[in-house]
C-alpha cells in the first residue's frame, strides 16, 4: 500500500517533503546498534559515527547514543533516544508510524 501511494505521488507530480532519518552511534557502542533502521521504508536514511563525526553529534545535540532522529526538509520532526544501557527502546513499528503518518499528512 505505500509503495503505491508512493507511485501515486511520483506520477501525479505532487511534490512532497524530504523524509530523512538519521542514526547515531559510536563504533564503542556497536554492540547496541539499531540493525533495524535499515528496513525503514519511504525514507533516506543515514548513518552516522559520532566518534569519528563530532560535528554532526555537535548540530543536533546528541547527548546520548544511539539516538534516532526523523527530518522532514532538515528539521527534526521526531526524536529518539537510548536509555541509560544506552539500548534504543523504540521500536521498527513506532518510527516507520511516525514517517508514514507524514507521508500521508502531505497528500
Amino acid at each position: 500500500m505505500k509503495r503505491l501511494l508512493f507511485l501515486l505521488l511520483l506520477l501525479s507530480g505532487i511534490a512532497y517533503s524530504q523524509i530523512q532519518v538519521i542514526h547515531f552511534n559510536a563504533s564503542w557502542n556497536a554492540s547496541n546498534d539499531v540493525k533495524w533502521v535499515n528496513d525503514l521504508t519511504d525514507c533516506k536514511l543515514k548513518n552516522i559515527d559520532i566518534a569519528t563525526d563530532t560535528q554532526a553529534a555537535t548540530d543536533h545535540k546528541i547527548t546520548v547514543v544511539p539516538t534516532i532522529l526523523v527530518l522532514i526538509d532538515g528539521e527534526e520532526e521526531e526524536r529518539y533516544e537510548a536509555d541509560i544501557s544506552f539500548s534504543m527502546q523504540a521500536t521498527k513499528e513506532e518510527v516507520q508510524e511516525v514517517i508514514d503518518e507524514i507521508v500521508m499528512d502531505q497528500f
